[in-house]
């Protein structure tokens, strides 16, 4: 692989065997359903993990994955500077059950929205308490239009600094445990 390979569905769903996968995703994004035998190593701790990654690459090819293919592509261009080869499947998990293929959910985990719907959620209801409250206080309406400055900032970008907040509440958070396992299982 090269460093900036993309692996459609169809392609990764072949070699999955031959792959080494990890979820970017939050713990509660990849409790929502993850690829099979995927390791969730949270992009936010991606830098804490890169001698894992390292470590896993050196046996096997890397397989970055994560809703839509945006932050596995961020964490696959991290890796390469690093030295790290790794390849993002193309439209993330979204693409990857839209064709079809399983996507597995562990059992002692709670359902948790996928990033971009709390995203949707978030923004909707500040949008919407900024307008309804500039109906009482006019200078509220400066809500809405900060979050509707934050999401075009957010497309013409492709990052999204909303997700970045939401990502620290408890619910999205990893447990130290639950990393810590990941990088041992990784390092081996």
């Amino acid at each position: 692989m090269t460093a900036t390979t993309a692996l459609t569905p169809e392609q990764a769903h072949a070699r999955l065997d031959k792959l080494t996968v990890i979820d970017v995703r939050t713990p509660g994004e990849y409790a929502s359903g993850h690829l099979p035998g995927a390791h969730n190593v949270p992009l936010d701790h991606l830098d804490a993990a890169l001698d894992a990654l390292k470590a896993a690459a050196g046996r096997c090819d890397l397989l970055m994955v994560c809703a839509s293919g945006a932050r596995s592509a961020q964490a696959s261009q991290r890796l390469t500077e690093h030295g790290v080869t790794a390849a993002t499947l193309t439209g993330g998990t979204a693409a990857w059950s839209r064709l079809g293929h399983t996507l597995h959910h562990p059992a002692d985990s709670p359902a948790v929205w996928a990033m971009e719907r709390q995203v949707r959620l978030a923004a909707g209801a500040l949008v919407l308490t900024g307008l309804l409250a500039a109906r009482r206080w006019p200078r509220t309406r400066w809500i809405s239009a900060g979050v509707a400055g934050g999401l075009v900032f957010s497309a013409l970008t492709d990052t999204c600094g909303m997700a970045r907040v939401l990502a620290k509440l408890p619910h999205n958070r990893p447990r130290a445990t639950d990393l810590a396992a990941t990088l041992a299982a990784l390092s081996d």
